[in-house]
């Protein structure tokens, strides 16, 4: 009689199905919590594609799940990130295909940094003034890389990713992995003990990638760690972090040479894609046998040309032409000069001509003659000029005659 008055789930002969125990576990905690304010810091943040957020609300001691709706982080407007702390406003779910419970978040007031986020922004900080980040400091990636180191977790599915890249686009690289823990207490240590080996291995090593897939901020941590910074830092050979947290941005991504978003993107920045590069040669080749074939054209022509030149058909022509020019020339300034000579000839003739007629003696020659005064010399041109009594010197054409004057008949037409 207890057996048949039993509760389901009592006994063995009555037990309960999963859905059924589920159903009891919400029935309590949805009956019993109505809503409820929750405060801890924001950690594996992530939105789906659909708009809806997914997280843990955490503190020192637990952590618990949270949900918010697109609906409702379109209403509050609040950009939600790993580290962030708040406090929330929701009810109690739960997800019975899990069997989980999860907070469904209603309302968030932001509380400023959380502890790791407060202790990433100081480290930071930190680094930056002693100049850690500077580009200065950052080395160039070898061209043509020989051998690679990966400091990861050699079971993790980062070297996998890494490997089927980097094997599709340059098989002439071979990797080293070398095996650290990338989450965990001890995982810092063990990732600067494994740059600090790959360093030793000397120069049979081109470049060195650190990483591993994505996580949540406390699952990266150890990319935040002094000791992973500082061992990056005094590597001499290039380091590329791929620590694969897009949104993030690690103290490792930020003091590496070079920062890859995933592995399979280091593998990229590792070596250059052979097809790339067959591509690329094949094209210079093309260029290079179009311009050779242009320029043995182009010599054939000029040379051609020059074979065709007159000087090589008739090598004394180009003579005999300067030569009758010559003669042509010198005939023609032999005219020119006859006919400049006539010409000023022509012009010395004319000039003493026009002298001649000006010459007083020629005057005197045609019976003219003249008279001066024996005073002052002054010609005589007119009667008025003269007096009784003054003498006067006629010059003829040949020889002169003295005379006193004894009376002036003045012309009344003048």
């Amino acid at each position: 009689m207890e057996v048949e008055n039993a509760a389901p789930g009592a006994n063995q002969d009555q037990p309960l199905t999963v859905q059924q125990l589920t159903g009891q576990i919400q029935a309590l905690l949805e009956g019993n919590f109505g809503s409820v304010w929750v405060s801890g810091e924001i950690s594996n943040f992530s939105r789906a594609h659909s708009g809806h957020c997914y997280f843990s609300i955490k503190d020192d001691a637990a952590q618990i799940g949270g949900i918010l709706w697109r609906s409702t982080a379109q209403r509050l407007g609040v950009e939600l990130a790993d580290g962030m702390a708040v406090v929330c406003q929701g009810s109690l779910d739960v997800y019975p295909p899990r069997g989980a419970y999860q907070l469904v978040v209603k309302k968030i007031v932001p509380q400023g940094e959380g502890d790791l986020q407060k202790l990433l922004r100081l480290r930071k900080e930190k680094f930056a003034a002693e100049g850690l980040f500077d580009k200065q400091r950052k080395q160039p990636l070898p061209r043509f890389p020989r051998r690679v180191a990966f400091v990861t977790s050699p079971t993790g599915a980062a070297i996998q990713d890494f490997l089927k890249v980097l094997h599709r686009r340059w098989q002439q690289a071979s990797v080293v992995v070398v095996p650290a823990r990338v989450q965990g207490k001890s995982a810092a240590g063990e990732i600067a003990q494994g740059i600090s080996l790959a360093t030793r291995l000397g120069k049979d090593i081109d470049v060195i990638v650190v990483g591993r897939g994505g996580g949540s901020l406390e699952d990266l941590w150890a990319f935040n760690e002094e000791v992973v910074v500082r061992a990056i830092a005094d590597c001499a050979i290039p380091v590329i972090s791929a620590v694969g947290h897009e949104i993030d941005v690690s103290l490792s991504d930020l003091v590496a040479d070079v920062r890859a978003l995933t592995p399979s993107e280091a593998a990229e920045l590792v070596a250059p894609d052979r097809a790339e590069l067959a591509e690329y040669f094949g094209g210079m080749a093309r260029r290079l046998q179009a311009g050779l074939r242009g320029r043995a054209t182009a010599s054939r022509l000029r040379l051609q040309a020059v074979a065709n030149r007159p000087v090589f058909g008739k090598p004394y022509e180009s003579v005999q032409r300067l030569s009758r020019r010559l003669d042509e020339l010198d005939h023609r300034t032999d005219r020119a000069i006859a006919a400049t000579l006539q010409l000023h000839s022509q012009k010395l003739v004319a000039g003493a001509s026009r002298l001649e007629s000006l010459n007083p003696r020629a005057v005197l020659d045609r019976g003219y003659t003249l008279t001066e005064s024996v005073s002052d010399g002054k010609l005589i041109r007119a009667a008025a000029q003269l007096k009784a009594g003054d003498q006067l010197i006629t010059r003829f054409s040949s020889g002169r005659a003295v005379s006193r004057v004894e009376g002036i008949e003045v012309d009344e037409s003048e």
